[in-house]
């Protein structure tokens, strides 16, 4: 449809104008630059008025420089996509930098300039942030280079959870123009990575208009004919719902003014997938009729400070009847990114109906999580860098605390496990909170504790009653580990495990006891073989002789020596022979001197034992 409002029409011109030239190759004149980059200039002083915006222009200006040529599925300039990266981040309210390096988020990956380039004439901050989200060279790093891009990338985010929201607006903007790939299959698979791997990041920063974009259209490229289903019925639907509840709106809002309570009561619609996971044992068809409470959400904005939550929350139970079970107070005790807010499901005359209660501070949290911790930072005169940085996120503490020693191959997988959207909050006695991811059971418990604690741990005692390790754990438990001496993990325990901080700690407890077993074996196995020839092992481990063949044979101990032996990859017979050879006078193969015929000047001592060396 032709734009009606002359100024969009001619903005519309402006840019098809450049894009023919970027198209073309042609460089753009200081003039085109900012005519390209005054959407992102003026969507970033709604929210920063005082900005400077040159250090937009010119990253916006490298980024043409170097990606000129560069072609999108979709026939565009390459340069579009990190302008409408920076764009989608800029309506959430960002701070310059971020916005300086989403613009050249792509640069070091797919082009000449270098991080050295960029941090003399970004500085640092971009740089690092442009270095967190560039990926490793898959030619150079092969089927490893995902699995090590996101631990590279967790990484960063340790330092700056702000590579996490560049990443996420990046798949946010590749997914919007997923329909420009002409295979199912390439199409299937980034929907079903996002939905592995960055909707569960979108959902632990907190940033659920991220996370509800991401999953509809993964959703919608995975299941089409099950979103299709859900959005006709909801379509259906539509002027029903809004029909009853108009009345309740009218009601909820007349409670609170009488109490004399600010609020502003809004209602919203569940995004289709939400819809989809509650009804996946019994599929919604296309002619389903969807109930109020099925779709519609309310929430009640309290304007005051976060106690008047509770006084809305006990209006709204005295103008509905609740529903036993289904308060649930996350004021109190907030998720693990950063939500809070009262829930409640009450029974209405236009059946259940589930509300939020929150403050506007909170329902921007909601839906914005640490980007809108990062825009009150700035806007206090804070460093945004010093609000991106979130030591206390507990969920980033456990990525990071096993990580570093979850080999590639099996990494992600573990990663997709401590990501999984969902979770439950237990205690320990003396009160501590420990998130765990839903499913989790004590041996998870035990392990977010300590890695010691788990691995000594023999059982559990979950509000008061004995229970397994491998038992699953309910919200709100207290948790208490029991240990034994001589105890450890088990090979079952990794098919209970459900964090990955737990299982890479137990395929290594696992993997140092083989280790330990198979060393033992091949000492066994070399020991007698020397001894066939009159030698101790003994003696060569303290004389430094058995060491050094290790060390030779380019293994870093005995004891990785040792398991290649029982592995038979360094045989028997070989460092048998090369040990003797190497031994001092006497030791070496065939006859041993001690075992010739005595000479008769030699004779021998009746007291002495045969075949020892006087």
């Amino acid at each position: 449809m032709e734009p009606t409002d002359p100024a969009e029409r001619r903005t519309g011109k402006r840019m098809m104008r450049l894009a023919g030239l970027m198209r073309a190759g042609l460089p753009l004149s200081p003039s085109e630059v900012d005519s390209a980059v005054v959407p992102l200039i003026r969507e970033h002083r709604r929210f920063y008025p005082r900005a400077d915006v040159e250090v937009l222009r010119r990253a916006y200006a490298v980024a043409e420089r170097y990606h000129r040529g560069q072609i999108r599925k979709s026939g565009a300039p390459y340069v579009t996509h990190p302008l409408a990266v920076a764009i989608v981040l800029a309506q959430l309210g960002v701070d310059t930098a971020t916005l300086a390096a989403a613009l050249l988020h792509d640069t070091v990956e797919d082009t000449d300039l270098t991080l050295g380039q960029v941090h003399a004439e970004f500085g640092e901050e971009v740089t690092v942030l442009v270095d967190g989200v560039t990926k490793l060279d898959g030619a150079k790093w092969g089927e490893q280079a995902e699995a090590e891009t996101f631990r590279k990338m967790i990484l960063a985010a340790a330092a700056d959870l702000r590579v996490l929201v560049i990443k996420l607006a990046d798949r946010v903007h590749n997914l919007r123009t997923l329909g420009f790939h002409s295979k199912q299959a390439k199409r299937e698979r980034i929907a079903r990575q996002s939905m592995e791997l960055l909707v569960p990041f979108a959902e632990r920063l907190g940033i659920y208009v991220f996370k509800r974009e991401m999953e509809d259209i993964a959703f919608a490229t995975l299941r089409p004919e099950a979103e299709q289903a859900i959005a006709t019925a909801m379509e259906a639907s539509a002027a029903d719902r809004a029909a009853a509840l108009q009345p309740l709106v009218r009601q909820l809002d007349k409670a609170l003014s009488k109490a004399g309570l600010k609020a502003e009561v809004v209602v919203r619609d569940r995004h289709r997938y939400s819809i989809y996971q509650d009804h996946r044992r019994d599929p919604v068809k296309a002619t389903d009729v969807l109930r109020l409470g099925e779709v519609s959400r309310i929430t009640v904005l309290v304007d005051g400070p976060p106690e008047d939550c509770y006084v809305a929350l006990g209006i709204v139970h005295g103008v509905w009847r609740p529903l036993p079970g289904q308060m649930k107070d996350f004021i109190a005790l907030p998720k693990y990114n950063m939500y809070r807010s009262l829930h409640t499901s009450v029974l209405t005359s236009a059946g259940t109906l589930e509300l939020a209660i929150r403050t506007p501070a909170m329902h921007r949290v909601a839906d914005y999580g640490i980007i809108s911790q990062i825009q009150e930072a700035a806007e206090s005169g804070e460093e945004a860098l010093r609000a991106a940085r979130r030591p206390d996120l507990e969920w980033l503490r456990n990525l990071l605390a096993w990580q570093a020693h979850a080999p590639a191959a099996e990494f992600l997988d573990s990663l997709r496990v401590d990501l999984h959207s969902g979770g439950i909050v237990s205690f320990t006695p003396s009160g501590e909170v420990v998130p765990l991811p839903r499913g989790a059971t004590a041996i998870d418990f035990a392990y977010a504790i300590d890695t010691d604690l788990g691995h000594s741990a023999i059982g559990a005692v979950a509000n008061g009653r004995l229970v397994q390790m491998t038992a699953a754990l309910e919200d709100g438990q207290v948790v208490e580990i029991l240990t034994g001496p001589g105890s450890g993990p088990s090979e079952d325990w990794l098919d209970a495990a459900r964090t990955g901080h737990a299982r890479v700690a137990i395929q290594q407890w696992l993997a140092e006891r083989r280790s330990e077993a198979a060393g033992q074996a091949g000492r066994r196995l070399l020991s007698d073989a020397l001894a066939s020839h009159g030698l101790e092992l003994l003696d060569l481990e303290t004389g430094g002789g058995a060491l050094t063949a290790a060390r030779d044979l380019g293994y870093r101990d005995l004891e990785s020596l040792y398991s290649a032996v029982a592995a038979n990859t360094v045989t028997v017979a070989d460092l048998t022979a090369r040990l003797l050879a190497d031994a001092p006078t006497g030791h070496g193969p065939g006859p041993r001197e001690d075992d010739a015929e005595p000479t008769p000047d030699q004779g021998t001592d009746q007291n002495e034992e045969p075949g020892r060396d006087t």
